[in-house]
């Protein structure tokens, strides 16, 4: 009796105990890119100038400094950038700005979303000579780093951000 007790204990715990084995092969890389599967531009919202590119650029610095809750972190010249190692690209300048009252409730939901802030504004001139203006959508921040509550707020930097681009775009 003994004996049977024993090999039922004994082959309850070897199939208890029995793992499934995790896919960590090649094959399942194709499910896990699926998941993380990026499309063009997306939240990305790009706005048309009718300026020419220094209008745009210098109305959307002016509209940003006279805006007592909007500091200025850094601007870059992508295409001086380029020109300093012998590249060439099209004008592109970025503005790096914050308001440190509608970030910060941002990074206290999802502190991931420091990697998009402060808030910075691109402006470009393409191949065809458009001047055009963009920025992340705020919804789809909110999206990207699940980011709970913070509607009103998320709303506030909407608005603001297409108030700025639209009057540096002269629209």
């Amino acid at each position: 009796m003994k004996r049977i007790v024993f090999c039922f204990v004994f082959y309850t715990l070897l199939f208890s105990c029995n793992q499934v084995e995790k896919d960590t092969s090649n094959s399942a890389q194709p499910e896990l890119e699926k998941q993380m599967e990026i499309t063009p531009k997306q939240g990305i919202i790009t706005k048309q100038s009718t300026n020419s590119f220094d209008d745009t650029y210098n109305k959307l610095v002016t509209i940003i400094e006279d805006n007592p809750n909007l500091k200025i972190i850094a601007q870059l010249d992508h295409q001086a950038n380029a020109a300093s190692v012998g590249l060439e690209l099209n004008s592109t300048r970025i503005i790096m700005f914050g308001n440190p009252k509608l970030g910060t409730p941002l990074m206290q939901s999802a502190q991931t979303t420091g990697l998009d802030l402060p808030q910075k504004i691109l402006i470009f001139q393409d191949d065809s000579g458009i001047v055009k203006i963009s920025y992340n959508d705020p919804k789809y921040l909110q999206q990207r780093h699940d980011i709970h509550d913070k509607e009103e707020v998320l709303n506030k930097i909407s608005g603001a951000l297409d108030k700025i681009t639209s009057a540096a775009a002269g629209l």
